[in-house]
């Protein structure tokens, strides 16, 4: 036996493409959670940075619908609790309790949205708008924008039930419904942090 042989016979080898336990996905979706973390953060910080800076600046409760507000509040933290109970079905493969789950929370969706557009239409008819105020303009930019991901969950949601009817047994569905799953927590978590300090500050 040559010193080569007995080298590589006795040498341990090293892989490369160990795995990390984290799929393609879940380390794209985490990516993407991410950018939009700091996309919420700057605009979090520019609305301090306004409000402190503003030789005066209204009370969210003076000026917006605190009620709708709050009602929207546990429409979405209800929403998340369906979003949860439609993946622990897909993980159980149990099909018709997913799409009822996945249903429910697509239906609080829009029942988010039509409040708030609700909300939206009684401040147009008082002729608010964002170019009235620097407060006008930072609300319509926030909740605007959560509006805008609002929707995104929707057509996300409604995809992923369409596609259950073909491809709930596909060997790469629950990540999607997982992945899902953590956009819509986050669209709600920056509806909790947006509440308070919109309405009630």
């Amino acid at each position: 036996m040559s010193s080569a042989t007995a080298v590589s016979e006795h040498t341990p080898v090293h892989h490369s493409g160990e795995s990390t336990g984290v799929t393609n996905a879940k380390l794209g979706i985490w990516l993407f959670l991410a950018s939009e973390i700091m996309l919420f953060s700057t605009l979090f910080t520019t609305y301090i940075v306004l409000r402190l800076g503003a030789a005066s600046w209204p009370r969210g409760w003076d000026v917006l619908n605190v009620p709708l507000g709050m009602i929207n509040t546990f429409v979405l933290i209800t929403s998340s609790v369906t979003m949860v109970m439609a993946y622990a079905k897909a993980h159980e493969k149990n099909l018709k309790g997913f799409q009822t789950y996945m249903s429910l929370t697509i239906f609080l969706a829009f029942v988010f949205l039509i409040n708030k557009g609700i909300e939206y239409s009684a401040h147009f008819r008082h002729n608010e708008f964002p170019s009235t105020s620097i407060f006008h303009a930072v609300y319509f930019t926030l909740t605007g924008l959560h509006g805008l991901h609002v929707i995104g969950g929707i057509i996300v949601n409604s995809t992923l039930l369409y596609l259950s009817k073909t491809d709930f047994d596909h060997p790469l569905f629950l990540g999607r419904v997982e992945g899902a799953g953590l956009y819509w927590h986050f669209v709600d978590i920056v509806w909790i942090f947006l509440f308070p300090a919109l309405y009630l500050l």
